[in-house]
């Protein structure tokens, strides 16, 4: 039995119930917004995020980081842009040694760091793994079948959240490959958001099958330019997770495509959704793209979109009209 600490309601909440019902952890789930834990610990529930999944009693409900102090992995659902920020506060409870696992899915906008890079600048003492793959929260909070991949440069900590996350409806495989695993994880966000400007377009299944097959091979380009493997992309964080997030309404940045592709302006959009981390992973994206001169036309297309007021049948066209090319030629 593990002593775990949940921090960031939402997906942390659906993994901390699948947790407690099918294993026997200690589990406390911890939020920065005393309004939200009270809000549980009177409902249930997390009704605004995860509404119909009922919290045990047994699970502890606190604002207070010193539950860490304990802890023997310590698991981070909260968006990106707060990662950094939730780290420092963090640091001074965080034993040597214990385990990080990351089930966030982003990259620094301002920086364009992933978030193992992150980690690692702001929590050294800590060792790091990242849970990824098709997941959403709805599901995994109800025990639905699921498969994920736990990644990390320590296999012992790699084997150790194979072991503790395990159950008869949650099966995590390992991988080492932690850069493509998180790119895979951020990256399909981007296309997700595509696929809903074309569902929001009134386009077909063609048009999505295009974007999530040319997004794929966007992806995998950028991660070999990063260092990652290629194979890594055809697995459960590449090709799982961009399946899922592209044809799911649990889908955030599918639903806030859907609104742009109707005509709403991409700010008021998220704003609608809530967070829809596909929109400020597109700037990371192009800017990494820029970085590594890496040609990634269909996340430049929706940069435009979203960042340069640029139509969005325009941008569609534009791709249309590239020009004609071997379907596996290198580009750089």
């Amino acid at each position: 039995m593990a002593n775990i600490t949940v921090l960031g309601g939402g997906f942390g909440t659906a993994l901390a119930v699948m947790l407690y019902t099918t294993q026997e952890h200690e589990i406390t789930i911890w939020s920065a917004i005393p309004e939200e834990i009270e809000a549980m610990r009177r409902d249930g529930e997390q009704k605004e995020k995860l509404p119909g999944v009922k919290i045990p009693n047994g699970i502890s409900l606190t604002t207070d980081l010193a539950v860490i102090d304990n802890s023997d992995l310590v698991l981070f659902a909260i968006p990106s842009a707060y990662v950094r920020d939730t780290c420092k506060k963090v640091a001074p409870h965080l034993k040597p040694g214990t385990v990080i696992l990351n089930a966030g899915k982003g990259i620094e906008e301002d920086t364009f760091k992933l978030m193992s890079t992150v980690f690692a600048e702001e929590l050294p003492q800590g060792t790091y793994v990242v849970l990824t793959g098709p997941s959403h929260a709805e599901e995994v909070g109800r025990n639905i079948p699921t498969s994920v991949v736990a990644a990390s440069s320590s296999a012992t900590a790699a084997y150790l959240v194979q072991e503790w996350f395990s159950s008869p409806t949650f099966r995590v495989y390992i991988n080492d490959d932690v850069t493509g695993c998180e790119l895979g994880g951020a990256l399909k966000n981007v296309i997700a958001l595509c696929a809903g400007i074309s569902d929001g377009l009134g386009y077909g299944d063609n048009t999505k099958a295009m974007l999530m097959t040319r997004g794929l091979h966007e992806i995998e380009r950028l991660g070999q330019a990063l260092g990652s493997r290629t194979n890594t992309f055809a697995g459960l964080t590449g090709l799982g997770d961009l399946i899922v997030t592209c044809t799911s309404m649990h889908s955030r940045n599918r639903r806030a495509g859907m609104l742009i592709g109707q005509g709403v302006n991409p700010a008021d959009a998220v704003a609608q959704v809530g967070t829809v981390e596909g929109y400020y992973c597109c700037h990371a994206a192009y800017g990494l793209a820029m970085r590594y001169d890496v040609e990634m036309p269909i996340t430049e297309a929706l940069y435009r979109v979203l960042y340069e007021e640029a139509d969005v049948r325009e941008a569609v066209q534009t791709l249309l009209d590239r020009p004609k090319r071997h379907e596996y030629e290198k580009l750089n």
